[in-house]
């Protein structure tokens, strides 16, 4: 999950010169970063990127960026920490099988399903997904909090651009998401570790949230498999397991839908997973963290409430018991 300081949001849509020079500096930096695990053949990101893969193996590197304003200006974790130490259970439980497994994962054709209360449901190919959007995609670089910690400059747009399109009714109180469920594609779903599919749901006010949105990429280039290719969800005040990967469905739904953490262990994943470093999970502290790259025995960071992101988000959860409502 992730974390953005108050400080770092610019007071407009507009990106400022010098951040938007700069991240000519970053792209070419992100460019040197390697190559990190192929994802299957032939994939591509529509029509602003032919190919998942260059000739010479690298990721297809997404063009028209720019940054965020909601983007940290601290600097992104290593590439290769974001791409290897993943929790992405469909392709394994330790935290290099996603990047073992991820070259199974075909990602053409995608087609995500959209129904529920809304007034034109239907399906979406991800190429459509894309090519419905301002030319110009997202850095958002957020920092993602749970035991240990990670800067990662997701290349993404607001999930509620995606929503608007299929116009929910006033009967749509939630959104709900579902992954992928292919078990010769995804070799974890063969062991029945969780119960699969893999669900998440959001309430629709945290859906449409400008902060809240769809990632396609990362450090520039498209999104590879072990971090939830092609189209995953991304909640900056929200602790990970609320990040759903490889998305099929999204419905709208009146009552809250079924969460997989939730439903396996209500007593420690709450619906919200909104960051409260005053509430402890039952097995640990979430006061403090460290940040991938300090090393195991380095200092503890303090975790900020909903990981710094509260003059944005607080609001949405205004009179709620924040430790009832978990």
């Amino acid at each position: 999950m992730l974390i953005k300081r108050s400080r770092d949001i610019a007071s407009s849509e507009i990106t400022p010169p010098g951040i938007y020079a700069r991240r000519r500096e970053f792209l070419q930096a992100a460019a040197a970063a390697g190559v990190g695990a192929a994802l299957g053949a032939g994939l591509t990101l529509g029509p602003r990127s032919a190919a998942a893969k260059t000739a010479s193996g690298a990721l297809q590197a997404i063009p028209n960026l720019r940054e965020s304003r909601f983007s940290t200006d601290e600097p992104p974790t290593a590439r290769d920490d974001i791409t290897s130490y993943n929790n992405f259970y469909e392709l394994g439980t330790d935290k290099g099988d996603p990047m073992r497994n991820a070259g199974r994962l075909k990602t053409r054709p995608w087609t995500v399903v959209v129904d529920g209360e809304c007034e034109a449901p239907g399906e979406i190919g991800i190429e459509e997904v894309l090519s419905g959007f301002p030319q110009e995609e997202r850095i958002y670089r957020l920092r993602c909090v749970e035991a240990w910690a990670m800067v990662v400059p997701w290349v993404g747009f607001s999930l509620a651009d995606l929503l608007t399109r299929f116009k929910p009714t006033s009967n749509a109180n939630y959104v709900a998401f579902e992954t992928l469920y292919d078990p010769e594609q995804m070799p974890g779903q063969r062991r029945p570790v969780l119960d699969w599919p893999y669900v998440e749901g959001l309430r629709m006010d945290e859906a449409m949230h400008p902060l809240t949105i769809l990632a396609t990429g990362l450090y520039g280039e498209v999104l590879p498999g072990q971090n939830g290719a092609p189209l995953r969800l991304v909640v900056p005040w929200k602790y990970g397991f609320k990040s759903i990967k490889s998305i099929v469905r999204i419905s709208f739904t009146e009552r809250e839908p079924p969460a997989t953490w939730n439903i396996m262990q209500p007593r420690e994943y709450g619906f919200y997973a909104n960051v409260n470093p005053q509430v402890d999970h039952p097995r640990w502290s979430q006061a403090s963290h460290r940040m991938i790259g300090d090393g195991f025995f380095a200092k503890k960071r303090p975790t900020a409430m909903f990981n710094g992101y509260g003059d944005q988000v607080a609001s949405l959860y205004a009179g709620m018991d924040l430790v009832k409502h978990f």
